[in-house]
């Protein structure tokens, strides 16, 4: 089989300043060696942090000005550590194109759908204008947005995280590029979008005869799309191999710790297990040691009682006129304390609008909003601005963009310290200081985390940093926004124990609105599920993936990646 693209002894170094006279560096990558053979899918797997994306990201040098690459770096032959820019500017988006984790940084904010897409076909495929409009709607049918024609004059905001994601993959699909680099492509999706996405990228390469590097901690995915799987750790390689070995014969135990840690639909933990637990060789019952999770009170008091809910935007129609969209359409609900309430549905089922709508993120400006959420006795919708202010400390939220939600000019210390400083939490700075530290520890970061920017981190170690910023106020509700749906697997096992714990130990009560069903059914005790604005199906989580009653829950339970399915069960 021939090799387009073949990577040896890669090295990335990033300077990080002088100290005593010296350039400090960090080595990202530590002599990474494989091959892309033509026609065929090769997956990176790893957790945050693992150097799979500055690897990918060193083939076009998307890297920062402070990053220093050796090694080589062949693509059809020609060694791109070596090419002048202008050489990998002809390359990027034509013959190599890539889709990025964040859409909403990737995707220009000014700019029509439209006219992001039709950029690439007139510069490197010589289209006309008209030529290019009719090729941007087929690329955003291709990828399952709905009514592509009206989605070209939108703009990114206008669209759901999952919609973006889509528009970005449409973009780098555009020119038929021999190597598509898919930094997590399918992060921000729902099941079936995902679905839908994996297939069409495997029917391009089939049709295109086109390379596949996808980058991923979802193994479940990769089982599905790749042919080869790369395993990296702290900037090395632990394991490459067929899938169907890394599947079935995995060597490294780095590697069976991975495919340990997923949550599943089938089995009830009460503990997921972490990689350090299965590389100590610990059994389920030694990791959950000690740990039990107190049984849930069904007489619990209501905490939230959500009536007949509803959500409308304003969308311009014609010239001055505009008319109105409903986003939410009379969702009924009650949170019990200390019990989870998971919410799932498709892209622009209006679950994430649900949830915003309920904080009075979505006031009534942007559209009308009507009914009512009860907590603590009190309609949340009709307070006053200044009765609402101390109810933002019991009610908090975690957001699906870990990128857009940290201040970039803050850091850490200073955007954990923020929200108590505002609300009157600890005595004095160092006691703020000091219970900052402990969260960033029970979310799986070190003190030195304190004195560094957003922009240091990847993206499952901002999301971690998001989730220590909401609990510094001590709420007693989270909305839970796709909050662990940037995490690899071993984080994520930690992320959802942690909650679980301190649900166990404050009584909290969660929202979790996701598009992962195996997470749900871990962490939710009850599921809401949404369509088009409206609830479809509500049931108690083991009774709903048991026997889902509606063919739109069975149609998103077929829908979850099973891993390789040569796999042992």
């Amino acid at each position: 089989m021939t090799t387009l693209l073949s990577i040896q002894d890669l090295r990335v170094a990033f300077r990080m300043g002088r100290q005593a006279g010296e350039m400090q560096r960090h080595l990202a990558v530590k002599g990474v060696s494989f091959d892309v053979p033509e026609n065929s899918t090769v997956a990176l797997v790893g957790e945050s942090g693992s150097g799979k994306s500055v690897t990918a990201m060193s083939i076009l040098n998307l890297l920062p000005s402070n990053a220093e690459r050796t090694g080589a770096i062949r693509f059809q032959g020609r060694d791109l550590l070596q090419a002048a820019p202008a050489e990998l500017r002809a390359l990027r988006g034509k013959d190599i194109a890539c889709v990025f984790q964040d859409p909403m940084s990737s995707l220009n904010p000014v700019f029509t759908v439209a006219e992001q897409l039709c950029e690439p076909l007139i510069k490197h495929l010589g289209m006309t204008r008209r030529q290019a409009l009719v090729r941007a709607e087929e690329l955003l049918a291709e990828v399952g947005i709905p009514e592509p024609k009206r989605r070209l004059s939108a703009y990114p905001h206008e669209m759901s995280g999952g919609q973006q994601q889509r528009v970005m993959i449409a973009l780098a699909l555009a020119c038929s590029p021999k190597l598509l680099i898919a930094d997590e492509p399918t992060t921000a999706l729902d099941v079936t979008i995902q679905r839908q996405v994996m297939e069409l990228l495997a029917r391009l390469k089939a049709s295109h005869q086109m390379s596949l590097l996808f980058i991923s901690h979802d193994l479940g995915v990769v089982g599905e799309i790749a042919d080869q799987v790369v395993v990296m750790r702290h900037g090395e390689v632990r394991e490459r191999a067929p899938v169907a070995q890394i599947f079935s014969d995995p060597q490294d135990a780095y590697t069976r710790a991975l495919l340990a840690c997923r949550p599943s639909l089938t089995g009830s933990p009460a503990r997921l297990m972490v990689i350090d637990d299965h590389i100590a060789g610990k059994t389920a019952t030694q990791a959950a040691a000690g740990t039990a999770s107190a049984p849930k009170d069904p007489n619990a008091p209501v905490v939230l009682e959500v009536s007949d809910l509803k959500k409308s935007f304003w969308l311009k129609s014609g010239l001055f006129g505009r008319r109105e969209f409903p986003a939410v359409k009379g969702v009924s609900f009650q949170l019990r304390k200390g019990y989870t309430l998971g919410v799932v549905g498709e892209s622009g089922s209006g679950k994430t609008t649900m949830g915003l709508a309920l904080l009075r993120l979505h006031e009534a400006t942007g559209g009308t909003m009507s009914g009512r959420v009860l907590f603590d006795g009190q309609d949340l919708l009709a307070m006053s601005r200044a009765d609402w202010l101390p109810m933002r400390r019991r009610i908090q939220v975690v957001f699906q963009n870990p990128y857009a939600s940290l201040n970039p000019r803050f850091t850490i210390g200073q955007t954990l310290r923020e929200p108590m400083e505002i609300h009157g939490i600890g005595a004095n700075t160092a006691e703020r200081e000091a219970r900052a530290v402990e969260l960033l520890r029970k979310v799986g970061l070190d003190t030195a985390a304190m004195h560094k920017y957003p922009h240091e981190f990847s993206g499952g170690q901002r999301q971690r940093i998001a989730i220590a910023r909401c609990l510094t106020l001590q709420p007693e509700v989270l909305v839970l926004d796709e909050a662990v749906s940037a995490l690899d697997v071993s984080v994520q096992a930690q992320v959802l124990n942690l909650l679980k714990d301190l649900q166990d130990e404050f009584g909290l009560s969660y929202i979790f609105i996701s598009h992962d069903l195996a997470v749900v059914k871990f962490i939710s005790d009850e599921v809401l599920v949404m369509q088009n604005g409206e609830v479809v199906e509500q049931a108690p989580t083991a009774e709903l993936i048991a026997a889902p009653r509606q063919d739109y829950t069975r149609r998103l339970l077929g829908a979850v990646p099973r891993g390789y399915v040569g796999a042992p069960a």
